[in-house]
């Protein structure tokens, strides 16, 4: 059985569908891991949960803020953006089944060694502290009161986690570093007004997460996606893997061998061109 990570899809399902035939993926033999940004921003966001529902137990897929996005749309918890391209899935004879499958998906998983997440996360957090907290959100959206929760995810504040938060803004604040971060402060407090430069960019007193001195999750491998303009980065504990496909670059699949340090990167060209400045 082979193990493959595959970054930011957004709704590029020719893509995808291209991806999976170079490497030969059998769902009966092999498994994926797609690191969230399923849907949004490109023309396919229907055919990708199409395929990856299909799929069943062979793809988990992690959620990320563009499929946060859609549930909260679908719940009236958010206003379409300009760039949404969503619409089919909205509209869909089975909606109602797509988004429940979706909404019972994961924030965050441990696999062969790797932690996986859709963004970051905080220096304070060990990778069980990770997936404690990501199943208390996973929790929230899988019950009765899913659609309330989703009027309560935005904002950004608390912008620092504190052991002693409570209710909404616990949850609000797992949700942003799970899924939105890319830069934070020393002490974790997170920074979202820069979206769209690379890791040498970070605004003065804050760090890519993963460049804090001292994070709790150094000593583990860390897989994620969410950084366009990052883009392909590894290390011996670092995965990055979206290559923005759905702005003209790449979709990326890592396979993983007999262990999380041993890689082999294969890449699809997409077709998709998309301005830059609307990425998020």
């Amino acid at each position: 059985m082979a193990l493959y990570l595959i970054g930011d899809v957004q709704g590029c399902d020719a893509a995808l569908g291209r991806l999976l035939d170079d490497i030969a993926f059998s769902p009966s033999r092999d498994r994926l891991v797609l690191l969230g940004d399923l849907v949004n921003r490109g023309p396919q966001s229907l055919a990708v949960l199409r395929r990856l529902t299909a799929l069943g137990d062979a793809a988990a897929c992690l959620l990320g803020n563009h499929d946060l996005h859609l549930l909260a749309l679908s719940q009236g918890a958010r206003a379409p953006h300009r760039g949404d391209t969503v619409g089919d899935i909205l509209a869909a004879p089975k909606r109602a089944a797509l988004l429940d499958w979706l909404r019972h998906r994961p924030l965050a998983l441990r696999q062969h060694g790797v932690l996986m997440v859709h963004a970051g996360v905080l220096p304070q957090w060990s990778a069980q502290q990770t997936l404690r907290l990501a199943a208390e959100v996973q929790t929230t959206l899988r019950g009765a009161d899913w659609a309330v929760f989703l009027h309560q995810m935005y904002g950004n504040q608390p912008d620092q986690w504190h052991d002693g938060l409570q209710g909404a803004a616990r949850l609000r604040v797992i949700v942003n570093a799970l899924t939105r971060l890319r830069f934070c402060s020393a002490d974790g407090r997170m920074e979202f007004d820069t979206r769209d430069r690379a890791a040498d960019g970070a605004p003065p007193g804050y760090l890519p997460w993963f460049d804090v001195p001292g994070r709790r999750t150094a000593g583990d491998v860390v897989a994620f996606g969410h950084w366009s303009t990052l883009g392909w980065l590894e290390r011996p504990d670092l995965i990055s893997l979206d290559t923005g496909c759905v702005w003209g670059g790449y979709l990326s699949a890592v396979r993983l061998g007999a262990g999380p340090r041993e890689r082999e990167l294969i890449q699809v060209r997409c077709e998709q061109a998309r301005r830059p400045a609307a990425a998020a």
